[in-house]
């Protein structure tokens, strides 16, 4: 048998049609227009992708001011990278991607003038430059917009990168001139 490659989807042609179609998950964020979930669902279907379950949140606003879509599908291994590839060539926020999800939380405080200084735009960059999302924020003004603010943000990360995503979260609130409270991570503590 020196000449016959070993099973693997990768150099199985015919991985594709002898059941090695598998589930995925993928979490989109997207802007509450007419159209929008049709424009994010066609990448799936023309990709080979095959609809499971659609959870629409429609509720449920993220930081951003978008909703945020739960899909389910199926589709062949070899398939599944092209077709997030697609949502996000066709402008689609794709925030969860079947193995990329986020297996730990941490949540931080930022303290400063978070208004003045564009919270949006902190949390935009929190979400893109830490690769975390934002689950969850409270916002503090007592002294209204134009005063110090603080906000507790939990954020969803990559397991195993928490030290890179506070570095990265320090970072943003060294240039916007925010105090940043974070958490100790395991092992910190000695």
């Amino acid at each position: 048998m020196g000449n016959v490659p070993e099973s693997d989807d990768e150099d199985d042609p015919d991985a594709e049609t002898d059941g090695g179609v598998r589930a995925y998950t993928v979490r989109l964020e997207l802007v509450d227009e007419p159209g929008e979930l049709l424009s994010a669902l066609a990448p799936i279907a023309d990709n080979g992708g095959n609809l499971l379950s659609i959870h629409h949140e429609r509720g449920n606003i993220t930081p951003r001011g978008h909703i945020p879509v739960e899909v389910d599908m199926e589709c062949p291994p070899d398939r599944f990278d092209g077709i997030v590839e697609a949502l996000r060539d066709a402008g689609i926020n794709v925030i969860q991607a079947g193995e990329e999800h986020y297996g730990e939380e941490i949540s931080v405080v930022l303290i400063g003038h978070l208004v003045e200084t564009d919270l949006s735009n902190t949390l935009s960059r929190i979400e893109d430059e830490a690769n975390a999302i934002v689950q969850d924020l409270s916002l503090t003004s007592p002294e209204g917009t134009d005063g110090v603010a603080s906000a507790r943000a939990r954020l969803a990360i990559n397991s195993g990168r928490s030290t890179e995503a506070l570095e990265t979260i320090r970072a943003i609130g060294t240039d916007k001139e925010l105090t940043v409270v974070e958490p100790l991570l395991a092992g910190d503590a000695a």
